[in-house]
């Protein structure tokens, strides 16, 4: 793809291993294009091979096999020409919390070899862009969450990179600081900067990305946009509500849809199933229920979740159980 930020094939990746026994594989082969000017946002759950990916994406680690580029430039045989072009902000914040704002990014900017005035100039411009002019030499460890990433992932832009590593930005954030983050990488984006995006926030994916790959177990099994991936899962569903949790094995049998379809949350007293015809399925549930004597508290029609994409794709929850 000519357009591409980011091109990796057959990517293997595997730690430990000896005495002729071979290691875990952390990447299995994983395949991934990320086009210019995006956010592309992988998910997956814990261990499938985010954070290796990331940290061979900047040049951190090296695949054992497979071709990896970034920028235009081999990670393997030209590390050199990709980390002048990258910016990477980690899951935890690297910033000196005794420092005011402005004093850590001229620390970042000298860290780059630009130079005094530089490392100035280019301080102003981010606290400017950042919203963070006012803080003043105030101590980060006096700023709130919010402040706190927005500042890191300013520093992780001293360089005006081509292409940002995010590796679950927002975890640990409140609503209000995650929002700030996104309206900050928003920004980034429109500016021109590729973003490759981890995340276990599926809401955060359905907010940014311009798509999305689900990793597991080292390979990418779903890749699309976030709607196409919603349409690949199933059409509308219909969910069910009910007052009493007593009620609920008996519900599943009355529903007329697909019981082996049906999914139960017994702490929310949730059904959920797919559904073809909208207004024939939610007459037939009102109907059934009520010739039953079973009370509902709610009942709704919907597309699908991204975090139903993820479980579907991965079988990673244990909350949610398939109906008997």
């Amino acid at each position: 793809m000519a357009d591409a930020a980011i091109t990796v094939e057959e990517a293997r990746k595997t730690y430990g291993g000896s005495g002729g026994r071979s290691g875990r594989p952390a990447l299995d082969g994983l395949d991934l294009t990320v086009a210019r000017g995006t956010v592309h946002a992988v998910l997956g759950p814990n261990g499938a091979g985010k954070t290796t990916l990331v940290r061979i994406l900047a040049t951190l680690l090296r695949p054992d096999t497979g071709r990896v580029e970034v920028a235009g430039h081999d990670v393997v045989r030209e590390a050199y020409a990709v980390r002048p072009r990258i910016g990477l902000l980690g899951q935890h914040a690297a910033l000196d919390e005794e420092l005011g704002g402005r004093q850590n990014l001229e620390l970042f900017g000298r860290l780059h070899h630009l130079g005094a005035r530089r490392a100035r100039a280019r301080a102003g411009e981010l606290l400017e862009r950042f919203e963070l002019t006012g803080t003043g030499r105030k101590a980060v460890k006096r700023y709130s969450g919010g402040m706190r990433r927005r500042l890191d992932l300013a520093a992780s832009l001293i360089t005006e990179p081509e292409v940002l590593f995010l590796d679950e930005p927002t975890t640990g954030l409140d609503p209000r600081g995650r929002a700030e983050v996104w309206d900050s990488v928003r920004s980034l984006v429109g500016g021109g900067t590729t973003v490759l995006l981890t995340t276990q926030y599926l809401e955060e994916a359905d907010q940014l990305a311009d798509r999305i790959s689900v990793v597991d177990a080292g390979r990418v099994i779903a890749d699309g946009t976030a709607d196409e991936l919603k349409a690949a899962t199933g059409g509308d569903r219909i969910d069910v509500v009910l007052r009493d949790a007593g009620h609920l094995g008996a519900a599943v049998a009355l529903l007329p849809v697909p019981k082996d379809a049906v999914t139960v949350d017994t702490d929310r007293r949730l059904l959920s199933a797919p559904v073809t015809d909208r207004m024939a399925a939610l007459a037939g549930v009102v109907r059934a229920l009520e010739d039953a004597g079973i009370e509902a508290e709610d009942i709704a029609l919907r597309r699908p979740t991204l975090d139903e994409v993820f479980l579907h794709l991965t079988g990673h929850d244990d909350r949610v159980k398939e109906a008997a």
